[in-house]
């Protein structure tokens, strides 16, 4: 319960601190994640491996789609079983609003949800919608499979390299654009 108090903290206090300038895009069906810093691409990392449903803009737990959309940096867990995770703020509003249109949410959990984002908290990880979905390295994990196919339940994955670089640039808060 505290971690979740803490986590809800940061959520709140640093989308609002982030730099709005340095922003990441992830091509889905490129397979490519790009850093931006306003307009100016910085880098390329030209292999990302994506959740093995593909990418979609409707998402349920447990179907290994990587939701696309505009996210934030919610949370970043260093300690993470694949190296550096940083954790997006998933669902967000949109998706809350197709996934009740299309009666995938009941009205409870679509209250429950947009609460949530109405008092700035991260929304509910655990709802059919599903959660924690971020932008991980691959820990112990194979690197011939990632580069051969997608393997993730729904998170963009580079090599631990990759993801170690790639946070130098991202923080708590960065805009992450997944397409």
């Amino acid at each position: 319960m505290f971690n979740r108090l803490i986590l809800c903290t940061f959520f709140i206090v640093s989308i609002a601190q982030a730099n709005e300038g340095r922003w990441i895009l992830i091509d889905s069906t490129a397979h490519t994640l790009s850093v931006f810093y306003d307009e100016s691409l910085e880098r390329v990392y030209p292999r990302v491996a994506i959740g093995r449903g593909g990418a979609s803009n409707e998402r349920l737990r447990g179907d290994g789609i990587t939701p696309t959309g505009e996210f934030h940096v919610a949370w970043v867990n260093r300690s993470s079983n694949f190296d550096i995770f940083f954790g997006l703020d998933f669902p967000n509003e949109e998706h809350i609003e197709r996934a009740y249109l299309h009666h995938l949410i009941d009205v409870n959990t679509y209250y429950s949800l947009r609460r949530s984002l109405a008092e700035g908290r991260l929304p509910p990880q655990d709802s059919p919608l599903g959660g924690s979905i971020g932008v991980h390295g691959l820990g112990a994990g194979d690197l011939s499979i990632h580069q051969r196919i997608d393997w993730t339940k729904g998170c963009i994955a580079l090599t631990n390299r990759e993801i170690e670089q790639l946070a130098q640039w991202v923080q708590v808060g960065t805009k992450v654009v997944i397409q």
